[in-house]
């Protein structure tokens, strides 16, 4: 089996720069973290855009969308921002015969302490075990984006 993970920017991405005095969207992280546990399922790695969720566009989510609808794999993982990953799965659910998750992360990937490695994790596991379809896969939690919400002040996603 092999998963392709589309990464987007977003937080998981994001790195510190010391002249800017702030954090950008910087190279996706997804390879360093699969290498880092010794992932031995095979992997293809397809960076679509490097944004904050909150810059994406409706055009943005279609390059998401076309990406995976063109790509012969069935079973992908999306790294998005947290900020509107609801909304990019709501549009990947009009792609039919693929299983498609979507996580991020509350933290960088490169800190120390970080929620990315095991979301990453759920992600890959679930992408391999679940039925066509899309899901979110945050905090623990596998979730449909249509009944789905970032809860801000808790800093999690959570069912509506």
């Amino acid at each position: 089996m092999k998963i392709v993970f589309i990464t987007t920017g977003g937080t998981i991405d994001k790195i510190y720069f010391d002249q800017k005095s702030r954090y950008e969207v910087g190279d996706p992280q997804i390879g360093e973290v699969l290498r880092e546990a010794n992932v031995t399922l095979e992997t293809e790695i397809i960076s679509v855009i490097r944004k904050d969720s909150l810059e994406m566009s409706d055009d943005d989510r279609l390059r998401i969308v076309e990406t995976v609808r063109a790509h012969a794999n069935d079973r992908f993982v999306v790294t998005h921002g947290t900020d509107t990953m609801v909304e990019t799965g709501k549009a990947l659910m009009e792609v039919k015969g693929k299983t498609i998750v979507l996580t991020g992360a509350m933290q960088p990937a490169r800190f120390r302490l970080t929620d990315a490695v095991f979301n990453i994790a759920a992600a890959t596991m679930a992408a391999q075990l679940l039925d066509a379809g899309v899901y979110i896969a945050m905090n623990g939690r596998i979730l449909r984006p249509d009944r789905a919400r970032k809860n801000v002040d808790m800093h999690r996603f959570e069912v509506i």
